[in-house]
């Protein structure tokens, strides 16, 4: 006979009911508990339009202080003041000074020759001469005929008494039986002949000051405006040597020695080189905001100056309008025309308000969208800007103090409401 196992042979018991459950039990309390974890996150991945990687994203963090609304713009140095010179009439233009000498004002650079001008300038004194003369001559002549009218009154005043004696005795001799009475009729009537005159003579002399004056005056006046007419040609004959208008440096000469020139050509620039202003472009969004006065900060090379804005070109150029800045105190020295400087102006100033770093998001959003970050989901919120700076702009509603927000970046979310971030 084989020997079998039955001495290896052990009788177990059998195990409760629970224990034979208890795998399962440990499996399915650990997948109650995984999905517990995972329900949020499946959750906010469900109600999710969108996801992105915080890691691509740029955040900011609202903040509340004080908000400095500024302009930066590089601009360059040009002459305040740089006047050009023009000729004041055809001619041949000599030069007295070179491109870059420094002149005082008043200081003659150039001269032009005019024959055609001063040849009329001569003509026209000569003419003023002949008509001072004139004038000269009338009064004479008025004084002559004030003589004469007034020998015609005294001569009219001696006939009048003479007829009135020749009256007398002809009345006495008629009375004494000499005369006819014819005789003495024809006295009375050349007596009353003899007082007409007088009276005649008197309001010529009355009328002849008026009429003299007149004569007078009329040559006068003629005299006059031939006076005139030399001195401003005199003007034109000395405006021939241009003289510096500024003490400062000469530009550009824009003829050349010896040319001839028609009227009104210009000639050369005149650079006051101590009045120097900056000269900047702002986009036009800025143009409303800049007016003069505003103060603005100039700086170069670690230096800076205080300054204001001086002028505000009316035209937009390229979207760019321009404007010029200039030194609150003494023009710096050692600048040059065109040289290139930085310029900060300073357009508004705010205390204690909420402000956020600047972004794409102010453009992407029209400034009225935002997405606050909120766990791990960037939900979108309805906010309202105020002024805008070079790197903050004002938040007025929609956000608190705290919140952090994307500032760019967000144009992958398509303008979803809420973007899981992972």
């Amino acid at each position: 006979m084989f020997r079998d196992t039955a001495a290896q042979d052990r009788v177990i018991a059998a195990a409760p009911g629970w224990r034979r459950r208890l795998p399962w039990i440990v499996v399915t309390a650990a997948a109650v508990l995984l999905l517990a974890m995972a329900l949020p996150a499946a959750r906010r991945t469900l109600t999710a339009e969108a996801t992105a990687t915080l890691a691509r994203l740029n955040v900011a963090t609202v903040e509340r202080g004080d908000f400095v609304r500024d302009i930066a713009a590089d601009g360059r140095v040009v002459a305040a003041v740089s006047p050009t010179l023009y000729a004041a009439a055809g001619g041949t233009v000599t030069l007295k000074v070179q491109a870059g000498d420094r002149v005082e004002r008043d200081a003659v650079i150039a001269v032009i020759d005019s024959p055609e001008l001063s040849n009329r300038l001569a003509q026209e004194r000569a003419q003023l001469a002949a008509l001072d003369i004139d004038w000269q001559r009338a009064k004479l002549a008025a004084r002559r005929q004030q003589m004469t009218v007034q020998e015609a009154v005294d001569r009219a005043e001696v006939d009048r008494k003479t007829a009135a004696r020749e009256v007398e005795r002809s009345r006495k001799a008629y009375e004494q039986g000499a005369y006819s009475e014819l005789q003495v009729l024809r006295n009375e009537d050349a007596l009353e002949k003899a007082a007409f005159a007088l009276n005649r003579a008197r309001e010529d002399l009355a009328l002849e000051p008026e009429q003299i004056r007149f004569d007078v005056e009329s040559k006068k006046l003629a005299r006059d405006r031939q006076q005139l007419l030399v001195a401003d040609l005199s003007r034109q004959v000395d405006a021939l040597a241009l003289r510096a208008p500024v003490s400062g440096q000469i530009g550009q000469l824009l003829i050349a020695e010896r040319a001839s020139v028609a009227r009104d050509a210009p000639l050369l620039t005149v650079v006051d080189l101590s009045r120097l202003e900056l000269e900047i472009k702002v986009a036009e969004s800025f143009a409303r905001d800049l007016a003069p006065g505003i103060p603005a900060q100039i700086s170069n090379a670690g230096r800076q100056w205080p300054g204001e804005i001086s002028a505000v070109s009316p035209e937009v150029v390229a979207g760019q309008v321009a404007a010029r800045v200039r030194f609150a105190g003494d023009v710096p020295e050692g600048l040059r025309q065109n040289q290139r400087l930085s310029a900060r102006v300073l357009l508004d100033e705010k205390k204690n308000v909420l402000t956020v770093s600047r972004g794409p998001f102010l453009d992407a959003g029209a400034g009225r969208v935002a997405y606050v970050i909120r766990g791990d989901v960037a939900e979108r919120v309805s906010i309202e800007t105020g002024a805008t700076s070079l790197n903050k702009v004002e938040i007025l509603t929609g956000l608190d103090a705290g919140d952090r927000i994307v500032i760019s970046g967000t144009d992958d979310f398509n303008g979803a409401q809420r973007v899981v971030l992972h």
